[in-house]
């Protein structure tokens, strides 16, 4: 079954839970641990991450360790071209929508798109929004982060992914994010769109993910929470606030 298909049928059943591994952040035999963990208490898909400095090295070894050890899928997000990986279920094709750098909009994804078609991997278009603070990818000089306040831009650009024939709207407020994306904008997006909406950054609690799965996220990624000590029981009650 193709990724696509497969989040359409879970979606269909209430809110997705995504799990993002950093192959960075830890070992690939960790990230292997943590991704059965995920597992095993709910999650529906791991999201491998990838940032500027990842290796190539780093990256094979993490994806298929996480594939040995789990049977939900696995899905790469690449920033470039630098790192790719074709033993994954699938990729995320993004573009950056309010980047002021073309590089993360599509010059990026150009450098690969070819060699992706040429090896048939299933990639899921994503219009990716960057909402205040951003964290690490928002202190880029070359990205006009969106106004936590700020509900009609990020709808405007959202309907824009959505007239551009984009499968999802990913709204990220960063990695390590203090607060997530707020409801409000959550919502004021929902209601303009007919295509799924993912939100991630910034979820750490149950009471979080509750918030944004009742303003109308049909997907929730969560990453932080796995870094750190007693993450099977936070990712518990995160699963429970989603699933329930």
């Amino acid at each position: 079954m193709l990724i696509a298909d497969y989040l359409k049928e879970k979606i269909k059943n209430g809110t997705v839970h995504i799990t993002l591994i950093d192959p960075m952040k830890q070992s690939a035999e960790v990230a292997g641990r943590l991704a059965l963990t995920a597992q095993e208490v709910g999650s529906d898909l791991i999201l491998i991450a990838g940032i500027n400095g990842l290796s190539q090295k780093s990256l094979l070894e993490t994806a298929n360790v996480i594939k040995e050890k789990i049977s939900i899928p696995v899905v790469y997000s690449p920033a470039g071209a630098e790192a790719l990986c074709f033993s994954v279920d699938a990729l995320l094709f993004s573009s950056l929508l309010n980047a002021r750098n073309s590089n993360f909009v599509s010059g990026g994804q150009s450098r690969a798109a070819i060699i992706l078609k040429r090896m048939e991997i299933e990639t899921i278009p994503v219009g990716y929004l960057l909402i205040e603070p951003g964290m690490k990818i928002g202190e880029a000089n070359d990205i006009d982060l969106i106004a936590r306040d700020n509900y009609w831009l990020a709808a405007s650009y959202a309907v824009t992914a959505e007239l551009f024939g984009m499968n999802y709207i990913y709204l990220e407020a960063g990695i390590s994010a203090t607060q997530p994306v707020p409801a409000g904008m959550i919502r004021a997006v929902k209601k303009e769109l007919s295509i799924p909406i993912i939100v991630g950054g910034g979820i750490r609690t149950a009471v979080d993910a509750r918030r944004v799965r009742q303003a109308g996220a049909d997907i929730v990624v969560t990453g932080t929470i796995i870094e750190n000590a007693g993450y099977r029981e936070r990712l518990r009650s995160i699963l429970s606030a989603l699933k329930d």
